[in-house]
């Protein structure tokens, strides 16, 4: 009776350490890129929606960040979006994060844009800085604007 008391507990804390992210099962990630010691990836969803009869999308730009140094710090990012074919880049929002040394912050919402559905690409971009880093390259993720 113990054991099976102490394997419950052991599944009970395992399921409240795990992070729960509601749009986790449509955030795509793009490349990775870095700055000092932290790799940081841009990610982007796509969710349906619809404002009478007309079908929306509500793009949603994120950050994923890893830090494989040895000391925690703070990050700070920047994403942008654009229509691919004819759009110039559009600030979606900017934050800062404070990475773990040896840990991972999960897709963090850094802003997200409503558009009309219509047969285009598009893409976000995001690029971080850690404290004491240069920013880094872009990273980018993109989608079919009105894709099932």
């Amino acid at each position: 009776m113990g054991r099976i008391g102490t394997i419950l507990s052991a599944a009970a804390l395992t399921m409240l350490t795990i992070p729960a992210n509601a749009h986790s099962a449509a955030v795509a990630c793009g490349g990775g890129v870095s700055t000092g010691r932290v790799a940081v990836n841009g990610c982007i969803s796509a969710q349906r929606g619809k404002e009478g009869k007309v079908h929306t999308r509500e793009i949603t730009a994120y950050v994923k960040a890893r830090n494989t140094g040895p000391r925690a710090v703070n990050v700070s990012y920047e994403a942008f979006f654009r229509v691919v074919v004819g759009g110039h880049w559009v600030k979606l929002g900017s934050g800062r994060t404070y990475v773990p040394a040896g840990g991972t912050v999960e897709p963090t919402e850094v802003g997200s844009s409503t558009r009309v559905c219509g047969p285009v690409k598009v893409e976000i971009r995001v690029h971080a800085r850690a404290d004491g880093a240069a920013w880094s390259g872009w990273s980018t993720a993109g989608t079919a604007q009105c894709q099932t």
